[in-house]
């Protein structure tokens, strides 16, 4: 059950926002929120705790997961691990009627700092295409690799356990779920390498999008996933932590300025992908409650999902509340009283396969529901009413479009709490809602009621790179 606060909160908003009648009573001019889908909690409840650890232990096993460690080996080393990750996508695929396409991304790194000599970075990846437009792209990562106290040191046995083999468990999980449906937008699972020696993995494989034309709308990094006794004395398996960045990396001066004067500081497409994943949180996970961090990652730090907002793609970071930080990047030791290492004893899987079944959830509804609006723009300024536009969705790649809905909420709301069908058409006209007062967005609905991503107006909120 959640937590009494945060459920009164949740219901009160909602019985603001959307009316006991409002199904009913078209003058209230509210609707409820996104439709309930069971196929979505049914999702949910296949993940299995069970696989998750089976995964994490075995690549904990490999023992040093180093960038630079060993790729011979069939027992130690990267290379055994990534072989081992690429072996279990394929069986997966075997199970699904070859449903998967596995393969790797490789890519040659030399004369960086952590990276001296020229070394291949490869990751593994297991494409699910969609059935109407395999193009658009959502995913979901982890990191192959792992490190101890130095970050050069290949050689020490450094298990990664929750940072990350929970992740990328986690990863290989969720396509086993996924991949026994169908969906009509592509799901991607991806596990990259290279993290802890600079984001390399996610480098490369954001490139290799962009030259494969991937309209990549989601990425959902999950890096460490495990863990739920916190350094600070705190143990909680009840909540998760969403890192977003806040406006487009790649937004240019003339946006800024544009930006400055009409809002969206806080209406990135990944920010409102985090309000996806939060509204998905609160309808089919029991027992979680998704915090909503508005930073691109833990202060002063950085995972693989930046590389991915590096060119524009949407992207956040899945992880647990509470970090152990003597439970991460350290030998395994004791020394005065304390346990030192990132050992297969600190990971919860239950809590692991919670964070799992949340990707899972939300990777689901978006490659369900139609692709987010394109070219939405806003208009209402010294007039009591705001128009909102957008593009048509073609319909050979949405052919399960039924329209369209646009939300409001006050701009000190951290969620979207207003919201109204429009119909299938590409202007709506909010009357007597003035525009200075809310922010608002638009998001596409399938014929059985899946939504994409709410779309902010203009460039800061766009989900398409270009």
């Amino acid at each position: 059950m959640k937590s009494t606060v945060t459920v009164f909160l949740f219901l009160t908003m909602f019985v603001v926002a959307w009316p006991a009648n409002a199904q009913t009573n078209a003058n209230a001019g509210f609707t409820s929120p996104p439709q309930y889908q069971p196929f979505l909690k049914q999702l949910a409840e296949d993940v299995s705790a069970d696989h998750v650890e089976e995964y994490t232990r075995i690549l904990a096993g490999f023992e040093n997961r180093h960038t630079l460690s060993d790729t011979t080996s069939d027992t130690k080393g990267i290379g055994a691990a990534r072989r081992w990750i690429k072996a279990e996508f394929d069986k997966i695929s075997e199970e699904c009627g070859g449903c998967l396409e596995v393969f790797y991304v490789n890519g040659t790194v030399g004369g960086q700092n952590r990276i001296p000599e020229p070394v291949e970075i490869v990751n593994v990846i297991a494409v699910q295409r969609g059935t109407a437009d395999p193009n658009r792209v959502v995913m979901m990562t982890g990191d192959i690799d792992s490190r101890a106290s130095n970050v050069m040191d290949a050689e020490t046995d450094s298990p990664g356990a929750n940072d990350n083999a929970s992740g990328m468990a986690g990863t290989i999980e969720a396509a086993r779920v996924l991949s026994q449906h169908q969906f009509p937008g592509t799901i991607i699972y991806a596990g990259l390498s290279g993290e802890e020696q600079g984001l390399f993995g996610g480098q490369i494989v954001a490139d290799y999008a962009i030259e494969n034309g991937w309209k990549i709308h989601a990425v959902l990094n999950n890096d460490m996933i495990g863990n739920i006794r916190g350094i600070n004395g705190i143990i909680n398996n009840t909540t998760a932590r969403v890192f977003s960045e806040g406006t487009r990396a790649v937004e240019t001066e003339r946006e800024a300025r544009v930006r400055r004067f009409t809002g969206g500081e806080v209406d990135s497409p990944s920010r409102n992908l985090a309000r996806y994943i939060y509204v998905m949180g609160e309808q089919y996970i029991d027992n979680l409650d998704v915090m909503m961090i508005y930073r691109l990652d833990r202060f002063g730090r950085g995972g693989h999902h930046r590389p991915f907002n590096d060119v524009g793609f949407p992207a956040v970071r899945v992880m647990e509340t509470n970090e152990n930080y003597n439970w991460q990047h350290q030998d395994i030791r004791s020394e005065g009283g304390i346990e030192y290492g990132d050992v297969i004893e600190h990971v919860d899987f239950d809590y692991a396969a919670k964070l799992t079944a949340l990707n899972v959830v939300s990777l689901a509804g978006m490659a369900k529901a139609p692709a987010p609006p394109s070219n939405v723009d806003i208009s209402g300024a010294v007039r009591p009413s705001t128009t909102l536009s957008w593009d048509a969705l073609n319909m050979d790649e949405n052919p399960h479009l039924e329209g369209y809905k646009v939300y409001w909420r006050l701009t000190t709301s951290p969620v979207w709490t207003h919201g109204r069908p429009t119909g299938d058409v590409t202007e709506y006209t909010l009357e007597n809602i003035v525009i200075d007062n809310y922010y608002f967005g638009v998001a596409s609905v399938s014929e059985d009621g899946y939504e994409s991503p709410v779309v902010f107006p203009g460039p800061a909120g766009s989900f398409d790179r270009e």
